[in-house]
């Protein structure tokens, strides 16, 4: 089949020869390629879109053959959630309990814990009295003891492969949202275990914790004077053992167990001696528990960053540890066997994942624990390999070292379990006792209810897709339209038609019709016609409309296309004809065209032809109701309504003929024809047409207006030459001899008044001073004497006497503000004053100033500087007046913002006398945006960076952010500005005084040498809290 485009061009193709009133029913049929032959499966390798009877590719091949039943259904097997024969049940992770789940099942099958527990009473049994009441409500256990007792009943008993712990989980109050140390839950959870235990009447059942998991040491220190031994006596339910610097973990207990000198400042007060002596310390074993936990102490508090981090060295252990030799009482058995692992993977201390590697102690196989799944290792022997390699070490450290049989080495595993090696293994089956293994069975039974649900839904999803299934074959065999009568359906909704995944919605045909209300040839493309009797059966089933019969094929559509295309291909044509006329000079008749379209008129008339194919791809939009996004729709009309077309250049604001010769041009009556029948909507405007009469008014007052403005600028000019120059411009701070009255206008009106005396035909004139906007509502100064020296200077401009006698004449003075230099009084004649008319109005002088300071302290993605100080010198004092220049509050400010701060003694302003009304801060504001703006720009230096802050982010994200600029990490920040030291991290930035433009100083102390401890600095934004709060602590 052909390509597309050349299926476009064939469809087209008479329309070179056939004019458009000559246009037939067949040259209709053809436009929209109504015979065009149809496309052969197999043949036809993907769907032709400019053919509308090909319906080969459209997702028919999913029916046609044979289709696999699971394919009808999106319902996993229920089966997958069913628990393996001979395997165990797994836990689910709520988010990042992994930590927990590890411990639930290494205690699980610690089988003397787990049958204490069995034994432990329970509120249970009152809940099993009266099934017929209590089946309606699922039982909640009410005591740790209970939620471990049901747990370990289903997870010994349970059909599921996982079942959830979120009911033990919520009991001790642990947030599911973050991980915490592992190491830490085992030593509280034993530890609470221990003292709800301790309240059983059952010895079997109160001692467990200390039978199992309790051993004894004793702390021996030996003085090295007389000799006497004092001990300390104390339980211990793991031994944690220090992992750094050491390879194996024999090394680690040996180092547990070392003698320690006591000496110099850290001596021993002796007893017998009566003094400090010298002394010897170290721990003694005394007894060693059944089950021993060894704690490899990888998460550890780093000095120098100030957190916790993980320590990923290889550590050697065998499956076999004997204890003997560091016990002190020889003679026993102290030798042990490997049961679990516990490994977590990841290279932080605040992340990663946790996992349990458990020997199952009736048939000796292990079994590796990772939440839901668990999988069993092969050959009855222990395998960390794989877990060692998602590890992700840096570069430094070193290679796995070699094992030998019966030994392993581990980066990750953080805690080792060994039980006391017996001769003969647990053979008998701990029994769940009768009223928890109730409750196991009603759990079992609600899953296989459920199994047995999604097992219908799985049959009845297969049953209603065979029935389309054979709907769709018998259907798809009748689509194709011959020489019958048809209609057009949208490919797009056929292909939805054909799709399992998703639910047929109604035909929607809106979108692809013209504006006669019928298809529209451009549509055709992604249209197929289909027999009137597979259209009956769609509009039956599934609705929608407007149907597409032969009667919606569109003859004016057909007929305007075929005129836009003729015009097209005689474009080339009549351009050379229309320049061979407008070479010839026009005298008498003709038409006015504007030069400006007389240049682009063949690319507008390509633009205008091509307008309705690109009005077609506009309104193509999506099939099926959905249309293109209206507001994008309103803005491409308004950037078209902008663009001018042919011959509006030369129209003017009153839709006439505008009154610029040189904008246009005269041509021929032949050539107007010619451009005509390309634009015939454009403005027509005979040779003996008149100019727009509104437009000459305006024109002869325009040169009037003109030369007023420069006589009026001439006049003004020569009246104040020193202002205009800005030559001989008196200062305030240097108060010029000669008089003792100087005159205040804003520099707005100055500046203003210099564009329109520069450009008096582009500017309007200036008529009045506006000296308004340096006043408050109350008509009282807002500027002090001491703030127009300095930084309110650029706001104001200074007038001599003789320039305001001038600007009195030539503006209309609304407000008059001078400043008069007066001697001092009898007390002081010496001193002299500056008294402004009208005087300072304190309230509103104050309101702005604290309006200004607060707007500087509510910013958002403002920008400020950090600066790095890389020497020792003193930062705090010697560096902050140096970079003062970005601080928007100098000593000036500071002592304005002092509530009686405004009384300068060489600026006597007084209040007046009248009692004046408040002023809103949103007068503040509106007068600070109209005035008052100061240039806050800072010029960055070498050392400095710049940092998108703002006001309501803390200090310490701030530090995080100057940790990526600068990689110091927060710890190693000092942080201070204008020699003010920032300390509170939990303090806002506008709190802290940090405005826009502000420069800090950064001083770091030593640099981190490890930089991987980087990412631990990042895992910690809060304060670290632990389990507190939590049922570990009692809470």
């Amino acid at each position: 089949m052909a390509p597309r485009l050349q299926l476009e061009k064939a469809a087209w193709r008479w329309a070179e020869t056939v004019r458009p009133e000559e246009v037939s029913q067949e040259h209709i049929e053809t436009a929209y390629r109504i015979w065009l032959e149809p496309c052969i499966r197999g043949v036809c390798r993907r769907n032709c879109k400019g053919n509308p009877n090909c319906l080969v590719g459209i997702g028919e091949h999913i029916w046609l053959g044979e289709i696999d039943e699971n394919s009808f259904h999106n319902i996993d097997d229920p089966n997958c959630e069913r628990r393996k024969k001979n395997s165990f049940v797994g836990l689910t992770n709520l988010g990042a309990t992994c930590y927990v789940n590890t411990f639930l099942q290494v205690w699980f099958l610690n089988l003397e814990l787990r049958q204490a527990l069995y034994l432990c009473p329970s509120t249970c049994s009152d809940y099993m009295m009266g099934d017929s009441i209590q089946e309606e409500k699922d039982y909640e256990p009410q005591t740790i003891c209970e939620h471990l007792q049901y747990l370990f009943a289903l997870l010994q008993n349970s059909n599921r492969r996982y079942i959830d712990p979120s009911g033990f989980v919520k009991a001790l109050g642990l947030d599911t949202g973050q991980q915490q140390d592992a190491q830490e839950f085992s030593k509280l959870f034993m530890s609470l275990l221990e003292d709800t235990l301790s309240k059983q009447k059952n010895p079997d059942v109160r001692n467990i914790v200390q039978q199992q998991f309790c051993g004894e040491y004793a702390y021996v220190t030996v003085c090295n004077q007389c000799g006497r031994e004092s001990k300390l006596l104390s339980k211990f339910y793991e031994l944690e053992l220090n992992i750094q610097g050491h390879k194996q973990l024999t090394d680690c207990i040996s180092e547990f167990l070392k003698e320690e000198k006591l000496e110099g400042d850290n001596r021993y007060f002796c007893e017998d001696c009566q003094s400090k002596q010298n002394a010897t310390r170290k721990i003694r074993l005394l007894s060693l528990p059944c089950t021993l936990n060894l704690q490899l102490m990888r998460f550890v508090f780093d000095r120098q960053t100030g957190h916790k981090k993980k320590l990923n060295t290889y550590i050697g252990f065998s499956e076999i540890l004997d204890m003997e030799p560091y016990v002190e009482h020889k003679g026993g058995s102290y030798v042990y066997e490997l049961s679990a692992v516990l490994i977590h993977r990841g290279v932080s201390a605040y992340s990663g994942h946790y996992i349990a590697h458990v020997k199952d102690p009736q048939s000796g196989e292990w079994y590796k624990f990772n939440d839901e799944d668990i999988e069993k290792m092969e050959g009855k022997k222990l395998q960390l390999g794989i877990e060692e390699d998602l590890a992700e070490p840096s570069k430094s450290q070193t290679r796995k070292p070699k094992c030998g049989k019966g030994t392993h080495c581990s980066r990750n595993a953080y805690m080792l379990v060994y039980r006391l090696q017996t001769q003969e293994r647990p053979s008998t089956t701990i029994q769940v006792p009768a009223f928890l293994q109730e409750l196991v069975d009603r759990d079992n039974s609600k899953f296989e209810e459920w199994c047995v649900e999604m097992a219908e839904m799985r049959k009845q999803s297969v049953d209603k897709g065979k029935a389309k299934h054979e709907e769709v074959k018998e259907l798809y065999q009748r689509l194709p339209a011959g020489a019958e009568p048809y209609e057009f359906v949208s490919l797009e909704w056929l292909q939805k038609w054909l799709d399992e995944s998703t639910p047929t919605k109604p035909i929607d045909n809106h979108a692809c019709l013209c504006s006669h209300d019928k298809l529209h040839p451009d549509k055709i493309s992604i249209m197929k016609r289909i027999s009137e009797y597979a259209a009956d059966i769609f509009y039956s089933r599934y609705g929608g409309g407007p149907r597409l019969t032969v009667k919606a094929l569109c003859k004016e559509c057909v007929v305007e296309r075929c005129r836009v295309l003729r015009l097209k291909n005689q474009l080339n044509e009549d351009y050379k004809t229309v320049n061979n006329l407008l070479k010839a000079t026009v005298k008498s008749d003709g038409f006015w065209v504007g030069k400006s379209s007389l240049r682009s008129w063949r690319q507008l008339a390509l633009e205008q032809l091509d307008e309705q194919d690109g009005d077609a791809d506009q309104s193509n939009g999506r099939m099926n109701g959905n249309t293109l996004n209206k507001d994008e729709s309103k803005e491409e009309r308004k950037e078209e309504e902008e663009e001018l077309n042919f011959n509006e250049d030369i129209l003017c604001p009153h839709g006439e003929l505008c009154i610029s010769e040189n904008e246009r041009r005269l041509v021929s009556k032949e050539a107007w024809s010619k451009l005509q029948q390309y634009f015939p909507k454009a403005p027509e405007f005979p040779s003996h047409k008149e100019c727009c009469s509104q437009c000459k008014i305006l024109e002869r007052e325009g040169e009037e207006n003109e030369a007023l403005h420069k006589m009026i600028a001439n006049e003004q000019k020569t009246s104040l030459p020193n202002l205009f120059q800005d030559k001989n411009r008196p200062c305030l701070s240097n108060w010029p001899e000669e008089t003792d009255v100087l005159y205040i206008v804003s520099q707005f009106f100055v500046e203003e008044w210099r564009k329109f005396v520069r450009k008096p035909t582009r500017c309007s004139p200036v008529s009045s001073v506006g000296n308004s906007a340096l006043l408050c509502p109350h008509g009282g100064l807002m500027f002090t004497f001491a703030s127009m020296t300095k930084e309110d200077s650029k706001l104001i401009a200074l007038i001599w006497p003789s320039e305001w006698q001038m600007i009195q004449k030539l503006f209309v003075v609304d407000h008059i503000i001078k400043i008069t230099r007066t001697e001092g009084g009898d007390a002081n004649p010496s001193e002299t004053q500056y008294i402004s008319e009208p005087k300072l109005c304190p309230e509103c002088r104050e309101g702005l100033l604290c309006q200004q300071q607060r707007d500087l302290r509510e910013y958002t993605q403002a920008t400020i500087y950090v600066h790095k100080v890389v020497d020792n010198k003193k930062v705090m004092k010697d560096s902050a007046p140096e970079l003062n220049v970005s601080s928007s509050e100098t000593e000036e400010d500071k002592e304005e913002a002092k509530l009686d701060g405004e009384k300068d003694p060489d600026f006597n302003q007084s209040n007046g006398g009248t009692k004046r009304q408040k002023i809103s801060h949103q007068n503040y504001t509106a007068y600070q945006k109209q005035v008052i703006r100061r240039s806050m720009r800072h010029r960055k230096v070498r050392g400095e960076k710049a940092l998108l802050v703002s006001a309501n982010q803390t200090l310490k994200e701030l530090k995080i952010q100057i940790m990526h600029a600068f990689s110091v990490a927060p710890f190693d920040q000092n942080l201070s500005i204008d020699g003010k030291i920032l300390s509170d991290d939990c303090a806002t930035l506008g709190t802290l005084g940090v405005i826009p433009e502000s420069v800090i100083l950064l001083k770091a102390d030593e640099p981190i040498a490890d930089y991987a401890a980087m990412d631990d600095v990042m895992q910690v934004c809060m304060p670290e809290e632990g389990f507190k709060g939590t049922g570990l602590l009692g809470h």
